[in-house]
């Protein structure tokens, strides 16, 4: 009698689940059913029999996958230009050129190569708002990653990119066609950010995210003084308080950076429900400042991670974000215990997951898919553990990137002993190099 195959059962030595308790499972196992969704989470003496389950051992840790809420990571393209600039002019005399000339090549390629960074880093999912996001898709559906697409809205003078009304339609059409309620590509939508789309159009975004169930993504308080002109035409307000008045926070609203927020900024976050993608390592490489973490937080509002593009992160390290946010959430509030390195685990996983507004990951959990990363605790940087809250803390503080060995998304490995298996990562560092010099060339 042939036994069917109903799925799998990883067995590992520490199982940390992110949930809301912040349990760690010793000699935990994870059950996972052929169509990627996580059966059983508990110790392996309680796990149900099952013979039809395939067993894998694992000597280490299992973990949710990372959650990077706010990328462009076709911009592995650009990694590293314009190094030292601050962000306007680093936008309008390096980046936006370049970009003008972006081909849909070079957005597949830099995404291809941007997945194969982020999956080996233990970064299941991630946020992007980008351009030519047919390519994008594409990249992201054969490298096995998870992607929620907020094709962007932008006023930016790239014959190629059309009218705000062009850009609109094109956005809602890719979206009504490629949204995967639950697949692996979900679709939102973008306006860049209240200084770059006109207020009329900034209004006609948030009620297609609205009549849609979508996520709104843009650009919030980056620097200190983006928001000038919006805010002089309108007595002085700041920017949350102008979209605020503009109706767009009625759609479900990620704002990213959120940098430069007053008190009542925050309390209009709150109370509008708008969550917060927190990049710091961005925020701090572009001196654009440190946010407010600690008081978003102690506020209500949901808060993830995100590391930014990789031009000017410059790279796609959720770890690292993980470790400044509690740095420098400290550093601000003069209080080593402002943010502390159970909260950072969270906001790179389960929290980044609310943020996005996607309930089926973020937590090891029966139901959710089952995107997960084995982590080898084997490392010198994990010794020693005392007791439970040490390994947290060693993931967060101490545990280099290399760490992660195996990566799982809805069940699918996608990395094997360290090594992306998914993407020719030799083609794609190949391709993204050729696609570099000739921007820089400016052809």
């Amino acid at each position: 009698m042939v036994t069917t195959i109903t799925g799998a059962r990883y067995l590992a030595e520490f199982v940390l689940p992110c949930d809301e308790d912040g349990v760690l499972i010793r000699d935990g196992a994870v059950d996972v059913d052929a169509d990627g969704r996580i059966r059983y989470v508990g110790t392996a003496d309680a796990a149900p029999e099952d013979a039809s389950r395939v067993p894998h051992r694992l000597p280490g840790l299992l973990m949710p996958g990372l959650v990077n809420t706010h990328c462009h990571s076709p911009m592995t393209v650009l990694r590293g230009q314009g190094e030292g600039l601050p962000l306007l002019r680093w936008l309008a005399e390096v980046i936006w050129p370049r970009e003008a000339l972006m081909t849909e090549d070079d957005v597949f390629w830099g995404m291809t190569l941007a997945s194969a960074e982020m999956l080996r880093y233990g970064v299941t999912t991630s946020c992007e708002m980008y351009f030519r996001n047919e390519a994008l898709a594409a990249a992201v559906q054969a490298s096995g990653a998870r992607c929620l697409i907020t094709p962007a809205i932008v006023q930016a003078p790239w014959p190629w990119l059309g009218s705000l009304d062009e850009q609109l339609d094109r956005v809602v059409r890719f979206g009504d066609t490629h949204h995967e309620p639950a697949g692996r590509v979900r679709v939102g939508i973008a306006a860049h950010s209240a200084y770059t789309v006109p207020e009329p159009y900034l209004r006609q975004v948030a009620e297609v995210a609205q009549d849609r169930d979508r996520l709104l993504h843009l650009h919030v308080a980056e620097t200190e003084h983006e928001g000038a002109e919006v805010s002089a035409r309108h007595g002085g307000a700041s920017v949350p308080r102008v979209l605020a008045d503009l109706g767009v926070f009625r759609a479900r609203v990620l704002a990213a950076h959120a940098v430069w927020l007053s008190d009542a900024d925050i309390a209009l976050l709150a109370e509008h429900e708008v969550a917060v993608a927190h990049c710091p390592g961005s925020n701090a490489k572009l001196g654009s400042g440190v946010a407010r973490l600690g008081d978003l937080l102690a506020a209500g509002v949901t808060v993830g991670l995100g590391t930014d593009g990789p031009a000017s992160n410059n790279d796609l390290d959720l770890w690292e974000e993980m470790r400044l946010a509690t740095l420098l959430a400290r550093l601000r509030a003069h209080d080593p215990t402002a943010v502390g390195a159970r909260r950072a685990l969270e906001l790179a996983t389960r929290c980044g997951a609310a943020a996005l507004g996607l309930p089926d990951i973020g937590v090891l959990e029966p139901g959710r898919f089952a995107d997960m990363v084995h982590v080898d605790v084997a490392d010198p940087a994990f010794v020693p553990v005392v007791e439970d809250a040490d390994l947290v803390a060693h993931l967060v503080f101490a545990a280099p990137r290399t760490a992660v060995r195996d990566v799982w998304v809805a069940g699918r490995q996608v990395v094997a002993d360290g090594v992306c298996v998914t993407v020719d990562t030799d083609e794609a560092r190949a391709r993204v190099q050729q696609a570099a010099v000739r921007l820089a060339r400016g052809v």
